[in-house]
């Protein structure tokens, strides 16, 4: 601990603070010239706050954080080159039928699609710390972004859907881009895995659903309403499909059998894998274009689209028409603002969960934050060309990951092929067939739909996780998407919350552990203690085999009155009280007080302590031992708060009055974290107090030793067979298997921390052996440890 100032000492005497209230007990410093002292210090609060300071390197960094690109544009090649142009054309193919057909979820114009991906595309490269990645339009944000805008021209029908949805992008991207400046995107991983899943998965059915109308020309259904409410008004109106049926199921039809074929050709025929995967991968833009040949052949002489002989898209304006500064007035943005939460939910939630996929799949890690600043920006500049919310797109990204990307630039020729096709295929838009639209939607969307075999590994790992899995999507299913995301999300955490409070301790006792091998077993040697070196070490097992240990296994309790305990979650305000009520309950119910007669009259005794009926006599003849040593296994623990060191304080109290007047001492192992230490040693532990020096007279603590650098060679049995008269030499050879030269591990002014559980045992057991025999009438000093016969558990 640093020593404080004078002037800290006047203020703190002034404010009533006592700053020499711990009163350690110095250490003695080892004598021996082959061993090093050393005492640990204690952190500072200037130390904590210092890891904040800004410095120039660091700003510097952070700089050129913001656009990775400059770490890897200059080493660009022509084979990066031509691994770029061929996945972003490939892709671009793609975005073009998805981004009108995902535009028209939205309840927007059909360019209003490309608009969306054609910035997307052109913006995220330069923020990029992912290659395969596609920011665009997505079928689950574009259907989000249609309630928002029914939702809000309900109540104002005079606010037009454009300007809803532009200023939604320009708002939620603000928030994102601020979390991903201020690097604060660690938040993404309060989203678990299992919440994202059932997200997909309800969605893909409420959006998949909400097209068959479409698909199949039936009319006046409302396909924003509860998926089950669909499905019922879609069977109902079956009798009034229309000419489009054909034509959408068909092409979905025709969309499934070309994946489904050309899958099978790659098995065929793996030699020309890449080949099918391209076919399989246009099958859209080849659908696409053959039934905008089959619709101008049907609806040519047709001047009016609404006379067609099925529902057509209609004339597509030519070019950026919608560009300019999006709307944002005081009536927009309070008739935005409910679902302003859901919007930034949803853009984190895909493109972070789709980035860290595809980075693990191809061996790179993203950095959210600064795929925060990407969406982020790309949607607060996006609405001046026209763009609604976008994100990153699952099966694009797909796509141009199996087509080869090499870096992020891939993009920028994805965005030239949808620039285009607003400028030279706007009237070849115009024959589009709806239903053949809504195909398109529904085969995207069914790769969303988390697979049953998915569904049993999540049970097999979390049964509770898979419950909250399908409840996010029958309240998908029966209300709508919002609510399904926001289900599940509270319930992922409540669950955290819930196993992090009623987290389970685990009471340890000894084994000992043999290293045999097969051909030991096999040639039927013994094993033990003077069988060559074949006993490896003792272990610490649960002595419950909570951890499925073989229950048959031999325990032993390390010492009458010891007791090892482990944390198993972390140790805070929220787990503390149950860790400590379960440790209280085992040490009292397998241990008796020191003093079994400590209440005179029955009046003295606590009314939660009556102690035997009412003329019964005190059972003197209990033979539990009494308390003499904790040990808590701090290996789960790194960082401890008020309330959970308070705890301590509070069970030291309880269980010093349970075994008084003896004093119980307390070990901690593997504690890794300084300001862990810092906080226990501020409650009182760790170290010996001048107030106990003299009733630990004899004691003699045990601490952990390792090579110091340079230490020179590590001596073996052979040492003892060097000339005697080399000191230095024989002086190694009489603790044979030591260094020339060692240093305590852990600091000699804290012996009560120990680098493990086997460390803190033996320091534990020679403390109490040997207060016992320098306690007991003639007792030579090895008596205690003589006589000691360890129980099983």
């Amino acid at each position: 601990m640093m020593a404080p100032t004078a002037a800290g000492r006047t203020a703190a005497k002034f404010v009533g603070i006592n700053l020499d209230y711990r009163h350690e007990h110095a250490e003695p410093v080892p004598v021996a010239e082959s061993v090093e002292p050393y005492n640990e210090t204690e952190p500072t609060v200037a130390e904590w706050f210092s890891q904040f300071k800004p410095t120039a390197s660091g700003f510097k960094h952070y700089l050129r954080s913001l656009f990775p690109f400059w770490s890897w544009i200059f080493h660009y090649n022509f084979t990066w080159l031509a691994g770029d142009i061929i996945a972003g054309v490939t892709v671009g193919f793609v975005v073009i039928p998805q981004g009108m057909a995902y535009a028209i979820l939205a309840k927007l114009p059909p360019e209003y699609g490309l608009y969306t991906s054609f910035v997307g595309f052109l913006l995220y490269w330069a923020f990029a710390t992912s290659k395969d990645i596609t920011i665009g339009t997505v079928a689950v944000m574009s259907t989000i972004v249609g309630n928002i805008v029914i939702k809000v021209q309900d109540e104002h029908p005079e606010i037009r859907a454009e300007d809803i949805a532009r200023a939604l992008a320009v708002i939620a991207g603000a928030v994102l881009l601020f979390i991903g400046l201020t690097r604060t995107g660690w938040i993404v991983e309060f989203i678990p895995l299992i919440a994202i899943t059932s997200f997909m998965t309800g969605a893909a059915l409420s959006i998949g659903v909400g097209q068959v109308p479409a698909l199949l020309g039936i009319s006046g259904i409302n396909t924003r309403g509860p998926t089950y409410r669909v499905i019922i008004d879609t069977l109902k109106n079956l009798p009034n499909a229309k000419l489009d049926a054909a034509v959408g199921l068909t092409a979905l039809t025709m969309l499934y059998t070309i994946r489904i074929f050309c899958s099978w050709m790659t098995k065929k025929q793996p030699h020309r894998k890449k080949l099918w995967f391209f076919l399989s991968t246009l099958r859209m833009a080849f659908v696409i274009l053959l039934y905008i040949l089959i619709s101008w052949l049907s609806n040519r002489h047709v001047k009016d689209a609404k006379k067609a002989k099925f529902k057509i898209l209609g004339k597509v304006p030519r070019g950026f028409q919608h560009a300019g500064a999006p709307v944002m007035n005081t009536e927009l943005l309070s008739a935005i603002a409910p679902d302003i939460p859901v919007t930034i939910i949803v853009l984190i939630l895909e493109h972070i969960a789709i980035s860290k996929s595809f980075g693990r799949i191809n061996n790179y890690v993203i950095n959210p934050s600064q795929e925060l600043v990407a969406v982020g920006f790309t949607n607060i500049l996006g609405p001046f060309l026209g763009a609604y919310p976008a994100t990153g797109s699952f099966s694009r990204t797909a796509i141009k990951s199996k087509a080869g990307v090499r870096t992020p630039l891939a993009g920028i020729f994805t965005a030239i092929i949808v620039l285009l096709a607003l400028y030279a295929l706007t009237r070849v838009f115009y024959y589009i067939p709806s239903a053949a639209l809504s195909a398109i939607i529904i085969h995207a969307v069914g790769d969303l739909i988390t697979p049953p075999n998915v569904v049993y590994q999540f049970w097999e790992t979390s049964p509770l996780e898979v419950l909250i899995f399908f409840a996010g999507v029958l309240l998908t299913v029966f209300t709508n998407i919002e609510n399904g995301i926001y289900l599940t999300i509270c319930a992922a955490l409540f669950l955290l919350l819930w196993r992090h409070l009623k987290s389970h301790g685990a009471f340890l006792a000894k084994a000992t552990v043999y290293r045999m091998t097969p051909d030991v077993i096999a040639s039927k040697e013994a094993y033990g203690p003077g069988s060559d070196g074949k006993l490896v070490h003792d272990t610490y097992l649960p002595v419950n085999h909570s951890d499925a240990s073989n229950p048959r296994i031999a325990l032993e309790t390390p010492y009458p009155g010891i007791y090892i305990y482990r944390f198993s979650e972390g140790f805070t305000y929220l787990n503390q009280q149950h860790y400590l009520d379960e440790l209280v309950a085992h040490v009292q119910k397998l241990s008796r007080p020191t003093r079994l007669d400590r209440y005179e009259k029955i009046g003295d005794r606590p009314w939660n302590d009556p102690g035997p009926r009412r003329g019964k006599p005190i059972n003197l003849e209990d033979d539990r031992p009494i308390v003499r040593a904790l040990i808590l296994d701090f290996s789960s623990v790194n960082h401890l708060d008020t309330t959970s060191v308070q705890g301590l304080i509070d069970v030291r109290h309880q269980l010093g009055r349970y075994a008084a007047p003896e004093i119980v001492e307390w070990h901690f192992a593997s504690v890794t974290n300084r300001w862990a230490k810092r906080a226990l040693t501020a409650a009182g532990f760790g170290y010996l107090s001048t107030d106990h020096v003299k009733a630990r007279a004899h004691w003699s603590p045990v601490h952990s030793y390792a090579a110091v650098d340079g230490a020179g060679p590590i001596y073996n049995e052979k040492a003892a067979d060097l000339e005697a008269g080399d000191e230095i030499e024989r002086a190694g050879a009489k603790g044979a298997g030591y260094p020339s030269k060692v240093a305590p591990v852990l600091g000699l002014n804290r012996p009560f921390f120990h680098v493990d559980v086997a460390a803190a045992v033996e320091a534990a057991i020679a403390g109490v052996e040997t207060k016992l025999a320098h306690t007991s009438s003639g007792s030579s000093g090895v008596a205690g440890e003589a006589e000691f016969v360890a129980p099983k558990v």
